[in-house]
Parts: C-alpha cells; structure tokens; sequence
C-alpha cells in the first residue's frame, strides 16, 4: 500500500500488524503449553489445577488475538481506503 501511495503510512498502521503478530506467536505458546500439558496428563492421571491454568492463559490469549485482529481489520481497511485514488 505504501507503494501505491508513494509515501509511508501512519505509525498506528505498522504498530497495529506488530501486535496482531505478537497475539498469534502468544497464541501458538500457549497452545503448546496446553498440548504437553494434555500428553502429561494422560500419562500421570486425573488432571491438575494447573492444567486449568494452562487452559485459562490459552484463553486469555485467543481474547487478545481476537481484539487485535478487530484493530488490524480496521487499520487495514483504513490504509486500503487512503490508498485509493480520489
């Protein structure tokens, strides 16, 4: 887009695809947390209240995931809408 506008786009634009990056790779983390956490389980027993946790912290991250993808969605219609000729 940057090149089609022939000048760089604002700050906010670059700061917001960051985050949406940063929430996808705590994503991925947590969801490997929670699948060694699972493949401990079936191994030791009933499960633990730290399983729990796991679970919670995966699900305070697909929060985060789905509040910046609403951001990134806007910010990047807002850069498509600025690219376009008038």
């Amino acid at each position: 887009m940057e090149r089609l506008r022939s000048s760089p786009l604002h700050a906010n634009i670059s700061t917001a695809l960051d985050k949406h990056l940063e929430a996808i790779h705590a994503v991925q983390a947590r969801r490997k947390d929670e699948i060694v956490s699972a493949s401990g389980r079936q191994r030791h027993g009933p499960p633990r209240c730290q399983d729990e946790r796991v679970v919670l912290a995966l699900a305070a991250a697909l929060r985060a995931l789905c509040l910046a993808t609403r951001k990134v969605r806007t910010v990047l219609w807002c850069a498509f809408q600025m690219t376009l000729p008038k």
